[in-house]
C-alpha cells in the first residue's frame, strides 16, 4: 500500500451498485488514502449499509459515518449500529454527528428548532459514550428498567460534530473529537468557523490542535475548468446545494441572499435547466472544487491551509470516470510538495486540444442522434428489402438508398424531439433515458437545429433520386415522413405530445415505411408488405408507448396529453401487452394466411425476449417503476430481435427459392 505524505479521504454518496463502492473503496486504500465517508443523504440509499459493506470486505482503511442525524436516527440506535460496525472494522469506524438540513427535515415532517440542534447532538454524543463504555444509563420514563447496552464495550471511535452554525462550533470545541464540514462549504466560511471552535475549546480547558477538522469537497473533473464549471451547472445535486446555500453561509463567501433565492425558486418549481443557467462561475467556485486533477488538488491545499487536516474528496457525479479522476486528484493532494500545486489558470486562457473538442462534438452529435432507436426505422427497410428479394425483384442501390433515406428522417426526428422536448420542459437534467446534450450545453439549440435540417436535406435529396427512378407515388411516401417526422414534436402539430403519437409512430414506421421501401425498390406494392408491416409497426409503436407510460408524471408536469396521461398507468400497461403480444399474433395469421412465408416464423425465436418485457410489464403495472425504466431499451431489443429474425427467415426462404 502507498503511504501519502498528507492525509486525505474519498467521500462517496450512498448511491448506485454496491460492488463498485467496494470496489472504489479497495483502489482508494490501495493509493494511500486514509478513509473513505459516506455522505448520509436522505431519499437515496442508507449510507450505514454501504458502510457496512466496505467495512466488512476492504481492510486498513478507516471507514466514516456521516453525519448521522439524532433527529432521525435515536442514539440509541446510532450506538447499536457503530457498535456492529466497530466489531466487524475494530478502530477503524469514524462517526460524524450532526442536524442536517432543516428542509430535509421539514419534508419529513420532523420538528426542529435551530437551539435543537446543539441539544439533541450533545445529549446524543453524552448517550453514546455511556453506553460503548457499557454502562447503564437511566430510562427515558420514569418507571421503566434503565437502558442496558447488550453489546461490549465499542473501540475508540472519534465523534466529529458536523454543522455550519456557530453554536454547534461551540459544542465541537467543548466535546467533539474533530468537525466534519458539510459539502459546499468556502474557505471564508471554513476559518470563520475554526476561529469559533477552537476558542471554545480553549476556554473548555482543550487544546485546538487535538481536534481533528475534516470536510467533505465536492468534486467535479473536467479536461478543463470551464468544461468543469459548465458541467457542474447541469447536475441536478449541485443545482441544489446552490439552492440550500444559508444567508450566513453566503455572507461568508462573499455572495448576496438572494441570488440564491433565484435559484432555490427555479429548482423548487423543478426547472433544472433555469435553475443551471442562473448559478454563476464564481458562486461555483467558491463552493465546488471544479476543475483538471492537478486543480482540484490545489484547491483542497488551499483548504487544508484554512485548517482542514483531512479533506474528504467526493465526486459530484459518482461513476467509474469521475471517481477515478477524484482518486488521482486525492493522491496528486496527498503526493505534492507544498505550494507546487499552483493556482488557477483565468477560465479564459485555458483552451483545449483540437482532437479532444473534436471528440467532444462527434460525441455530442452521437448522443442527440439517439443511436440506439435506430433499429426502428432501418428495419423496416430491412423487411421491405427482404420481401422484395422473396419476389425476386431485390436491387441493392434502390435497396441502399431507401435505407439512408429513411436512417436520416429518423436522425431529424431524433433531434428535432430533442429540441422541442427541452424548450418545452418534457425533458430535463433528470429526465430519465433522455438525451442530455441540449441541457448539459453539450450542443446548442441553434446547432442542434441545423443538424437536424442538414439530415431532411439529404434525406430529401436521396428521396429525389427514388423518385427518378419509381416516380411520383415516391414524393408522397416522402412528404409523409417529412412532415411526420418534423411535426412529431414541433409546431404546428406536436404529435408527441398528444394521443396521436402513437398511431403516427405506428403508421409512419410500420405500414408506410415497409410498404414504401418495397415499392421504392420493386416499382409494386403487394398485400404481403402490408402484412408484414403490422407486427413491425406494433413493436415500434411499442417502443414509443413504454416510453410514455414510463414518462407519465413528467410529461403530465409539462401539460402533455398523451394516451398514457390521459387514460393512467392500468390503461397504459394493456395497450403495451396488446403492442407486444400482438406483434407475434399478427405475424402467425400472415403466415396462416399464406400471405409470408413459413420461415418468416423464425421471429419467434424472440419469444424470451417478449416473456422479459410481459414481467416487466407486469411488475410495472404493480408499481414498481424501476421495472419499467428501461422499457424502451428493452422493448427496442425485442423490436430488432423479431425484426431481424423474421429478416432472417424471408431471406431464407428467398434462397430456397432460387434454387
Amino acid at each position: 500500500m502507498v503511504t501519502l505524505a498528507r492525509r486525505v479521504g474519498l467521500g462517496l454518496a450512498a448511491r448506485g451498485d454496491v460492488k463498485d463502492t467496494v470496489a472504489w473503496a479497495e483502489r482508494a486504500r490501495a493509493a494511500g488514502l486514509e478513509s473513505v465517508w459516506f455522505h448520509d443523504s436522505y431519499f437515496e440509499r442508507d449510507a450505514v449499509t454501504y458502510a457496512t459493506a466496505v467495512a466488512a470486505q476492504v481492510e486498513d482503511i478507516k471507514i466514516g459515518l456521516g453525519a448521522l442525524n439524532p433527529f432521525t436516527r435515536h442514539p440509541v440506535l446510532i450506538a447499536m449500529t457503530i457498535s456492529a460496525l466497530d466489531e466487524i472494522a475494530p478502530e477503524r469506524i469514524l462517526l460524524g454527528l450532526g442536524s442536517a438540513l432543516p428542509l430535509r427535515l421539514g419534508q419529513m415532517g420532523i420538528p426542529y428548532a435551530p437551539d435543537d440542534a446543539v441539544t439533541k447532538s450533545s445529549e446524543a454524543i453524552d448517550t453514546l459514550h455511556t453506553l460503548w463504555k457499557g454502562e447503564r444509563m437511566p430510562p427515558g420514563k420514569p418507571g421503566l428498567p434503565p437502558l442496558q447496552p447488550m453489546f461490549p464495550p465499542v473501540h475508540r471511535v472519534p465523534i466529529y460534530v458536523a454543522g455550519y452554525r456557530s453554536p454547534v462550533m461551540v459544542l465541537a470545541g467543548q466535546k467533539g473529537d474533530g468537525y466534519l464540514a458539510r459539502p459546499a462549504e468556502s474557505i471564508p466560511g471554513l476559518r470563520k468557523l475554526l476561529r469559533v471552535m477552537n476558542k471554545a475549546a480553549r476556554e473548555a480547558g482543550r487544546d485546538p490542535n487535538d481536534l481533528d477538522v475534516a470536510g467533505y469537497l465536492l468534486a467535479l473533473v473536467g479536461d478543463t475548468r470551464l468544461d468543469a464549471l459548465n458541467r457542474a451547472k447541469r447536475e441536478p445535486f449541485v443545482i441544489y446545494m446552490m439552492s440550500i446555500l444559508s444567508d450566513v453561509t453566503l455572507g461568508r463567501a462573499g455572495f448576496e441572499p438572494e441570488l440564491r433565492d433565484r435559484i432555490a425558486a427555479a429548482w423548487r418549481k423543478e426547472d433544472y435547466t433555469t435553475a443551471g443557467g442562473l448559478i454563476p462561475d464564481d458562486l461555483l467556485d467558491a463552493f465546488i472544487l471544479c476543475g483538471t486533477r492537478r486543480e482540484i488538488a490545489g484547491r483542497a491545499w488551499e483548504y487544508h491551509e484554512a485548517g482542514m487536516d483531512l479533506p474528504l474528496l467526493q465526486p459530484v457525479v459518482q461513476d467509474e470516470d469521475q471517481v477515478s479522476a477524484v482518486l488521482d486528484a486525492a493522491v496528486a493532494y496527498g503526493t505534492a510538495e507544498a505550494g507546487t500545486l499552483g493556482a488557477r489558470a483565468a477560465l479564459g486562457a485555458q483552451r483545449k486540444g483540437a482532437a479532444a473538442s473534436l471528440r467532444d462534438r462527434i460525441g455530442a452529435y452521437w448522443e442527440i442522434a439517439r443511436p440506439f432507436s435506430f433499429t426502428a426505422s432501418t428495419l423496416p427497410v430491412a423487411v421491405g428489402g427482404a420481401l422484395a428479394a422473396v419476389e425476386g425483384l431485390f436491387n441493392w442501390t434502390l435497396f441502399l438508398v431507401s435505407l439512408f433515406a429513411i436512417l436520416l428522417l429518423h436522425i431529424g426526428t431524433n433531434v428535432t424531439n430533442e429540441i422541442y422536448d427541452v424548450r418545452k420542459g418534457v425533458d430535463t437534467i433528470v429526465s430519465p433515458r433522455a438525451s442530455h446534450a441540449i441541457v448539459k450545453g453539450r450542443i446548442s439549440d441553434r446547432e442542434a437545429y441545423f443538424m437536424a435540417i442538414i439530415a431532411f436535406v439529404i434525406a430529401f435529396a436521396l428521396g429525389v433520386y427514388l423518385v427518378s427512378v419509381r416516380g411520383w407515388p415516391i414524393v408522397a411516401l416522402g412528404l409523409a415522413g417529412l412532415v411526420g417526422g418534423y411535426t412529431y414534436t414541433a409546431p404546428p402539430f406536436q404529435y408527441k405530445f398528444g394521443s396521436f403519437g402513437i398511431p403516427l409512430v405506428f403508421l409512419l414506421l410500420g405500414p408506410l415505411a415497409v410498404t414504401g421501401s418495397y415499392y421504392a425498390i420493386t416499382g409494386t406494392i403487394d398485400w404481403s408488405a402490408l402484412a408484414v408491416s403490422i407486427p413491425v409497426g406494433f413493436l415500434v409503436a411499442a417502443i414509443l408507448h413504454g416510453n410514455e407510460w414510463r414518462d407519465i408524471s413528467e410529461d403530465a408536469r409539462a401539460g402533455a396529453t398523451t394516451f398514457s396521461v390521459r387514460m393512467g398507468r392500468q390503461a397504459a400497461h394493456w395497450l403495451y401487452l396488446s403492442l407486444v403480444v400482438g406483434a407475434y399474433i399478427a405475424l402467425t395469421l400472415a403466415v396462416l394466411a399464406g400471405l409470408l412465408p413459413t420461415w418468416s416464423l423464425l421471429a419467434m425465436l424472440s419469444l424470451p425476449l417478449l416473456v422479459r418485457q410481459i414481467r416487466s410489464a407486469e411488475f410495472g403495472a404493480s408499481g414498481q417503476q424501476r421495472a419499467i425504466a428501461m422499457i424502451d431499451l428493452q422493448t427496442a431489443q425485442l423490436h430488432a430481435a423479431f425484426g431481424y429474425l423474421m429478416v432472417a427467415g424471408l431471406i431464407i426462404a428467398a434462397a430456397i427459392a432460387t434454387r
